[in-house]
C-alpha cells in the first residue's frame, strides 16, 4: 500500500508546486505575476526534487505514467503495480491542481482570460499541429526517460540521493530547451488529471478545457517513454 500512497502524495504535491508557480506568474493579483519562464522552468524542476526526496524510497517517485510503463516494459518494475500506480498519479494530480484552485481563487477570480486560467492546470500549444505537437512531447519525454535510467549507471547515485538532483536539472533543461513548443508536459498525469480538475472546479468564466488537443501529452509521452527504454536496453552498457 506504501508505494501507492507515495505516488498518489508524491504526485499531488508536484502538481500543487508546479501548476502553482504558473498560477503565481500569470493570474492577476499575484505579487509575483509577470515574473516568466525562467521562474516556471525552475520551480518545475524543484516540483519533481521536492517529492522525489520525500517518496523515492518509498515507491520510486515515478509520478508519471509514461515513466512507470517505461520501466515496467524494461523489466525494472512490476506490471501488476502498473495499473495501481496510474491511478495513484492520475488521482494525486487532480488533488493537486484543485488545491491550486482554492490557493489562488482569488487571483482566478481577478483573471478574465480564460486561456491563462487554464494554462495553470494543464499544456497547450504554441503552435497548433497535433502531429508535430506529439512528435514533441514524444522527444521531451524520451529524453526524461532514456536520462533517468541512464542515471541508475552512476555508482552510489542512488545511495546518496545525487539522482534526485540529477531529475532536477534534467526537468530544468527540458523546459529551458524544449519547452517552448507544448509547454513540456511530458508525463500524462501532469497534465490530464489538473485538465480534468480544471474540467469539474467552479473556476469563474474558465471556459473550455481543450479537450481536442488533451491526447497530446497522453499519447506524446508514453510514446517517448516506450521508445526510450526499448533503446536503453538494447545498448550494451
Amino acid at each position: 500500500m506504501l508505494p501507492y500512497i507515495g505516488e498518489f502524495l508524491g504526485t499531488a504535491i508536484l502538481v500543487l508546486l508546479g501548476d502553482g508557480v504558473v498560477a503565481n506568474v500569470s493570474l492577476n493579483k499575484s505579487g509575483m505575476k509577470g515574473a516568466g519562464s525562467i521562474q516556471i522552468t525552475l520551480a518545475w524542476g524543484l516540483a519533481v526534487l521536492v517529492p522525489a526526496c520525500i517518496f523515492g524510497a518509498a515507491s520510486g517517485a515515478h509520478f508519471n505514467p509514461a515513466l512507470t510503463i517505461a520501466l515496467a516494459l524494461g523489466g525494472n518494475f512490476a506490471w501488476s503495480m502498473v495499473p495501481g500506480y496510474i491511478i495513484a498519479q492520475m488521482l494525486g494530480a487532480m488533488v493537486g491542481a484543485a488545491l491550486v484552485f482554492m490557493f489562488f481563487k482569488d487571483q482566478f477570480d481577478a483573471t478574465d482570460d480564460p486561456k491563462a486560467k487554464l494554462g495553470c492546470f494543464s499544456t497547450g500549444p504554441a503552435v497548433k499541429n497535433l502531429p508535430r505537437n506529439i512528435f514533441c512531447e514524444a522527444v521531451g519525454t524520451f529524453i526524461l526517460v532514456f536520462a533517468i535510467l541512464g542515471f541508475g549507471n552512476v555508482a552510489g547515485a542512488s545511495a546518496s540521493a545525487v539522482d534526485k538532483l540529477f531529475v532536477f536539472g534534467l526537468i530544468v533543461s527540458i523546459g529551458m530547451s524544449l519547452g517552448g513548443t507544448t509547454g513540456y508536459a511530458i508525463n500524462p498525469a501532469r497534465d490530464l488529471g489538473p485538465r480534468i480538475a480544471h474540467a469539474l472546479l467552479p473556476i469563474q468564466g474558465k471556459g473550455d478545457s481543450n479537450w481536442g488537443y488533451a491526447m497530446v501529452p497522453v499519447v506524446g509521452p508514453i510514446i517517448g517513454g516506450i521508445v526510450a527504454a526499448l533503446l536503453f536496453n538494447a545498448i550494451p552498457f
